[in-house]
């Protein structure tokens, strides 16, 4: 499964955010190998079969999570998402030991697992992913648990406005108004084009918001905190717009995803 790129760095910023602090001072030297031998990867994925894009897109995924010079993101994948992260790297989590937690201004706090969550009715959802930076994929099928059905279950105090989302990649985090959240369309996915949501494509859970720009829809999702106001997320501390609807926001005039 591939990476996808969550949204590009604003002029004047790191052009490669996803390297992240080194905690030894220096990055770890890439050879000449190593480089030639991701770009043919690439190559090879524009030009594989379906079945052997599958496996492309796995090393690239697996490239992109040790790759501390963030070169991954510029290779093209047949797929059609970029190789992307903000972390260095991020641990995979699984059956055993993912939980999602629920808290915040809410009556009732809850944690999940990845068991709990596959009980809980079910949504599917087909629409364009359009990113930022302009690359869309069309038709793409997302599968999980609407976002509304935790918040109901946790029982939503009055005084709440907003909910801040955090992901166990200990860096990246996103926000919604109450209402952008109780949309139909806005869930914790768990599967995306009919198979369970890979490590590469924020799995085991992710946020989607099909509405807004991809870099909304936070991968590796840890944490939903129900609070009294919109708290900006990654990006948007950043300068992008909190608001981000496809074609009404940060300065473009994309089709609309909806």
């Amino acid at each position: 499964m591939s990476k996808e790129q969550i949204g590009p760095p604003p002029p004047g910023t790191d052009p490669h955010p996803d390297l992240g602090p080194d905690p030894d001072g220096t990055g770890s030297p890439v050879g000449r190998r190593l480089i030639l031998g991701m770009v043919g990867l690439g190559a090879a994925g524009l030009l594989a079969a379906p079945v052997l894009q599958r496996g492309v897109e796995t090393a690239l995924g697996a490239a992109a999570d040790k790759d501390p010079t963030g070169l991954t993101g510029l290779l093209p994948n047949g797929g059609g998402f970029r190789y992307y992260s903000v972390a260095s790297s991020v641990p995979e989590r699984g059956p055993d030991n993912y939980r999602l937690t629920v808290d915040g201004l809410v009556e009732r706090p809850a944690t999940y697992d990845l068991d709990a969550l596959r009980r809980l009715p079910q949504t599917r959802v087909v629409r364009d992913v359009q990113c930022v930076t302009g690359w869309r994929v069309p038709g793409t099928s997302f599968e999980g648990v609407p976002v509304s059905t935790l918040l109901d279950a946790a029982g939503v105090r009055p005084q709440a406005r907003a909910i801040r989302f955090s992901c166990f990649d200990g860096a990246y985090t996103e926000s919604l108004t109450l209402p952008q959240a109780r949309r139909d369309d806005v869930m914790v996915a768990l599967r995306m084009q009919d198979e369970p949501l890979g490590h590469s494509h924020g799995g085991p859970a992710r946020l989607y918001v099909a509405p807004m720009y991809f870099y909304k829809s936070a991968k590796w999702l840890s944490g939903i905190t129900v609070t009294d106001e919109v708290e900006p997320g990654y990006w948007e501390r950043l300068g992008y717009d909190v608001d981000a609807w496809v074609g009404r926001s940060n300065g473009r005039d994309d089709a609309p995803t909806v």
